[in-house]
């Protein structure tokens, strides 16, 4: 299964267990990595500003840059909350 597929089995429970310090810490992480850019940054934590469309907002952009994305993110995630990280991974 594509890393891609993986991220859209989780989505729901990644949008109900992130916090938004979290999203932004990933997302910080992904802007220093070169995934996104600081305009895709600023878009999704100003355009919804309810947390959950934050996180549907964010792990929908970042499926949309493909498989790389992903794994990245995924592993940002694992460096940064490893106990989110091991719930969603056995789900997938």
């Amino acid at each position: 299964m594509a890393v891609e597929e993986k991220l859209s089995k989780v989505r729901s429970a990644f949008v109900w267990r992130v916090s938004t310090e979290l999203l932004k810490q990933l997302l910080e992480a992904l802007v220093s990595d070169g995934v996104l850019n600081e305009l895709e940054k600023e878009s999704i934590l100003e355009k919804n500003p309810v947390r959950a469309d934050k996180a549907r907002c964010f792990i929908d952009t970042v499926k949309k840059k493909g498989d790389k994305a992903c794994r990245i993110m995924i592993r940002h995630l694992q460096t940064v909350d490893l106990s989110l990280f091991y719930q969603l991974r056995r789900r997938s």
